[in-house]
């Protein structure tokens, strides 16, 4: 029986990519779980489990007493001896269970348990594939897509994750069969198995592209200090770095564009503004309005972190963008509240009506 179980948990543990050892540790947990039941709930059932030596073993282990008081937990010491040449009052023996009781326990109440034991070995091997890659790009295959939902089910490795909807750059069309780049947003363990949060649109898969294609940002001679996005749309890059001989913006666009242009390219077109990070935030602000010229930023209230910004009246569309999206990308960006007004001064101070703020 014992060689038929580590042959059986060898051969599914193949067939579903799982370290023998996890699974025979989960089944082993199963029955010891199983077989507390069958008596009378005692915990006095052990699982010895070592696949690399071909060891799985079940056994009872009762303490050796001059009278029975339970019959699950003690044992006379001349029955003990059976077990344990010199066992005396006061020992513990381990007994294993033979072949046709443990084959009944297995038969009578742990069918369901090994399957939870079996499912939980499948969970822990997702999980711990993708908390490896928790924070990181990975290429996904596009499994399925619900036709209703738009939800599309993907495969990384040997696993399968859910990339919702909401997740996926609007107006992008996947197709079955496609290979796409994730990011892996979150990784958590759940009372329904592992919880794998992917995305498409989260500002980490922009951070990790340029790390990817940037080797000055690979290595820390540039520095990524914020990302703020609109996915499929725009995304601002806000980068620096401490050697002052370094061009950051110059690295990050390469030689023609070519290093910006790849993941303009991956990301299906979106705009990525690279601007320069600074410690001073009137600095920061006024790059971060980039491509539109500030002609000066007014610190309004520096705990609250709102400020005005004047720029030119022919640059007053640009700075706000198309529907806002520009200062508010801006205002992300930095964390400040940004208040734009035109250089003309013609709306007035007081007036919001024809300014925009974010």
């Amino acid at each position: 029986m014992n060689d038929e179980i580590i042959n059986a948990i060898k051969f599914m543990a193949q067939e579903k990519g799982i370290e023998s050892q996890l699974l025979a540790e989960k089944i082993g947990n199963a029955i010891v779980t199983s077989c507390k039941k069958a008596y009378g709930g005692n915990e006095i059932t052990h699982c010895e489990v070592d696949m690399a030596h071909d060891i799985f073993r079940i056994f009872i282990r009762k303490n050796v007493v001059e009278e029975v008081e339970n019959e699950y937990t003690d044992i006379l010491p001349d029955a003990a001896r059976a077990y344990k040449k010199d066992a005396k009052v006061g020992d513990v023996v381990d007994i294993d269970l033979d072949t046709k009781k443990f084959g009944r326990i297995i038969a009578q109440s742990a069918k369901n348990v090994i399957h939870q034991g079996i499912r939980e070995a499948e969970h822990s091997k997702i999980l711990e594939e993708f908390q490896s890659k928790n924070k990181e790009i990975v290429t996904a295959l596009i499994h399925r897509i619900d036709p209703r939902t738009g939800n599309a089910t993907i495969t990384i490795g040997n696993s399968e994750a859910v990339l919702p909807k909401a997740e996926q750059v609007p107006d992008e069309v996947l197709h079955e069969g496609d290979h796409v780049k994730v990011y892996i947003v979150d990784v958590r363990s759940t009372e329904k198995g592992p919880k794998v949060m992917i995305s498409r649109t989260h500002p980490g898969l922009v951070t990790r592209l340029f790390e990817a294609e940037v080797p000055e940002i690979f290595d820390g001679t540039i520095e990524i200090k914020a990302v703020s996005r609109q996915a499929g749309s725009r995304t601002k890059l806000a980068v620096w770095s401490q050697n002052e001989e370094i061009d950051a913006i110059g690295a990050c666009i390469g030689q023609r564009g070519m290093r910006v242009n790849k993941i303009v390219e991956e990301l299906g077109g979106e705009k990525i503004d690279i601007v320069e990070y600074s410690d001073d935030p009137e600095a920061f602000i006024s790059e971060a309005l980039s491509p539109a010229k500030v002609l000066k930023v007014e610190i309004l209230d520096e705990e609250q972190k709102s400020c005005r910004t004047t720029v030119p009246d022919s640059q007053l569309s640009l700075a706000i963008g198309n529907k806002g999206q520009n200062v508010r990308l801006a205002a992300k960006l930095t964390g400040w509240k940004i208040d734009i007004r035109p250089e003309s001064g013609f709306f007035g101070e007081d007036t919001e009506d024809e300014t925009d703020e974010a």
